[in-house]
């Protein structure tokens, strides 16, 4: 499948205004400027297996496409919601379960990069990744 593989980020576009719109404070965004993030993607059919390491913590996710799952991010906010595809895009709306508020993420191949955009609130953001 197209995501399959592992992908590490090599720059970001936003980022930080994205992360403190969200309500992460200067100390974690500084941090996670610069987590080495890679994120290593096994696809069969419409079951995803996710691992996301950093300098920070290591984490797996399985989803299936269309159902709803919890999700914690590395700041320790806590989501809700799921992943779809549309056409080549991987697309995942989630709800923050503290305030309700809505998080939309897609993830995309371009030109042999993975490019991860985040929208909250107004705010966009994106993480480009390189094959690794």
């Amino acid at each position: 499948m197209t995501f399959n593989g592992t992908w590490k980020v090599d720059r970001n576009d936003n980022y930080d205004k994205f992360m403190e719109k969200m309500g992460i404070n200067i100390v974690k965004r500084k941090l996670a400027s610069h987590d080495n993030l890679k994120v290593t993607f096994e696809q069969t059919e419409n079951t995803f297996s996710v691992k996301e390491a950093s300098a920070f913590r290591t984490l797996e996710i399985n989803f299936t496409l269309g159902v709803t799952f919890d999700y914690t991010m590395a700041d320790g906010t806590d989501l809700t919601g799921s992943w779809v595809m549309e056409g080549d895009t991987l697309k995942g709306t989630f709800n923050r379960k503290d305030n309700g508020k809505e998080l939309v993420t897609t993830r995309v191949i371009t030109a042999n990069e993975l490019v991860q955009s985040y929208s909250y609130e107004g705010v966009d953001a994106t993480r480009i990744f390189k094959r690794s």
